[in-house]
């Protein structure tokens, strides 16, 4: 039999002069770092379940933007302290957050929520002011 001899192959790098316009031109737009903050606070921002939204609608909940942002940093703080699912209690509402997807999971107002037991929920926020 005959022994099969393999010879490498040997080739030329290819240099595009297209791709050091790319790369200048994604380097203008902005460093990583920058990309990757403001995806991280795109995060940051609480939805409103489907379910928390009726909810809010049927008890006459009104929560403002200020005190939403409020609520907000409050939950992405505790997510960095190892929250997962909050239990956030208002002046005049209870909210169940899931502080692991951003997501306001239900809501009630202060009476309802005197009457519950709360379960699966690791972490409290108190904004009663």
């Amino acid at each position: 039999m005959d022994k099969m001899m393999f010879h490498p192959i040997q080739s030329k790098a290819v240099i595009n002069p297209k791709a050091t316009s790319v790369n200048r031109e994604l380097k203008s737009r902005g460093s990583f770092s920058v990309h990757l903050q403001n995806a991280l606070q795109a995060n940051s921002k609480l939805t409103v379940s489907k379910h928390a939204k009726e909810r809010l609608l049927q008890r006459g909940i009104h929560i403002n933007e200020a005190r939403w942002n409020q609520i907000e940093e409050m939950v992405h703080e505790a997510k960095n302290r190892g929250v997962k699912e909050s239990l956030v209690l208002l002046k005049d509402a209870a909210l169940i957050v899931s502080a692991k997807n951003n997501t306001v999971i239900t809501a009630m107002d202060r009476e309802e929520a005197r009457t519950q037991i709360f379960t699966n929920i690791n972490g409290t926020i108190l904004l009663e002011q």
